[in-house]
């Protein structure tokens, strides 16, 4: 049984009045909500918030879920959508991804260390905006299709393969100056 299988089994669960099997809902989807809320707001608390908010309004909403649907799709557009609001709301901006996978190849040289590769990466992304941030954690990290980031996002397949070539390549030259200035450092 395939994960969208499971997630529907567990949504007639929790509709005909099994509401703890959300639970199970939650555990399942909580990290990635996370990190698609980090993405936006790059503050682990608001994204804490934000992603539990979201598993609220989709607890509310479930109702009206199309079972034709994937239900992380429709979930991660609620998250996307509820980490936009709090970042209308708020005006700090606080950069620490600790949540990011490897992304391979990301190193031109290719002799860094794992850990030194997500740091960069880390910091090039985190200096990237939220929109151009998610798009490339969905697209390349998470490996969700153009149609599903077009349905999470409400972007058009279109918008997003522009954003995701203006995406990379300011995250390319952002890790240019990076490793430029961190080779600065070493032999400067």
């Amino acid at each position: 049984m395939d994960k969208h299988q499971e997630d529907l089994i567990l949504i007639e669960k929790v509709l005909r009045g099994d509401e703890s099997q959300f639970r199970t809902l939650v555990e399942k989807h909580q990290d990635y909500a996370y990190t698609i809320a980090y993405k936006i707001l790059n503050n682990n608390q608001d994204a804490e918030e934000a992603s539990q908010d979201a598993f609220i309004k989709a607890f509310h909403a479930l109702k009206n879920f199309n079972r034709e649907a994937k239900f992380t799709t429709w979930f991660y557009r609620i998250v996307f959508n509820t980490a936009v609001t709090y970042k209308r709301k708020q005006r700090h901006d606080v950069s620490d991804i600790d949540n990011l996978r490897d992304m391979a190849g990301a190193d031109s040289a290719g002799n860094l260390q794992s850990d030194e590769r997500r740091k960069y990466i880390n910091e090039g992304i985190s200096q990237l905006l939220p929109a151009d941030a998610t798009v490339i954690t969905l697209f390349y990290l998470k490996e969700f299709s153009l149609e599903e980031i077009s349905e999470i996002t409400g972007m058009k397949i279109n918008a997003i393969k522009i954003k995701l070539f203006r995406a990379r390549k300011r995250l390319a030259d952002r890790m240019t100056r990076i490793l430029s200035t961190e080779t600065k450092s070493l032999y400067g």
